[in-house]
């Protein structure tokens, strides 16, 4: 059986706390709060925190596929200082990248929730970081809650675009338009 691992995860810092900026440099200043995967595989969520990011690295590099939305330009830039390791090189499908690809234009993860699946997420990035601030232990399952939800949006988002090759987004102008994906 084919292990799709999905990933997401959530930061400490903001961009503002770091220098600003979106570089490499930059994102790595950002630090792990948590993380979420879901396995295929293991048919089970993982939680990781910067005390088991080794065990979250090697779900990742064992996967046959880390499917995930902005993965390739955000997440495992925060993940990097982490480990030695090169996480270019896991087998990924970055969602956000492979739809800018597709489309030129690039569509938030919520974009394409609600025009595929009439679903939204539940918060977003800045929340998250101002509940690791509030640092009490109903923060951390706030931000595990918001994590894994947003890994499930992936997941069933990828699915549906195996399926029926195609996921839809809301254009600038509001109309719905669908995205041939070859996922």
């Amino acid at each position: 059986m084919k292990n799709v691992v999905y990933f997401d995860l959530e930061t400490q810092n903001l961009f503002g706390d770091v220098g600003g900026g979106h570089s490499p440099a930059s994102l790595a200043k950002l630090k792990l709060s948590l993380g979420v995967t879901y396995s295929t595989k293991e048919r089970a969520y993982g939680i990781w925190h910067e005390g088991t990011v080794d065990g979250l690295i090697r779900q990742l590099m064992r996967a046959d596929l880390v499917v995930g939305h902005n993965l390739l330009g955000f997440d495992y830039h925060v993940l990097a200082p982490y480990t030695a390791l090169d996480l270019s090189q896991i087998p990924t499908l970055d969602t956000c990248e492979d739809i800018l690809r597709i489309r030129n234009a690039r569509a938030s993860l919520d974009n394409l929730a609600k025009a595929t699946l009439g679903v939204s997420k539940i918060a977003v990035g800045t929340d998250a970081v101002k509940w690791w601030r509030e640092g009490v232990e109903e923060s951390l399952l706030r931000i595990a809650e918001y994590c894994c939800y947003d890994v499930k949006i992936c997941r069933l988002l990828h699915e549906y675009g195996c399926r029926n090759g195609r996921v839809f987004c809301t254009d600038r102008w509001g109309q719905k338009a669908a995205i041939a994906v070859k996922w």
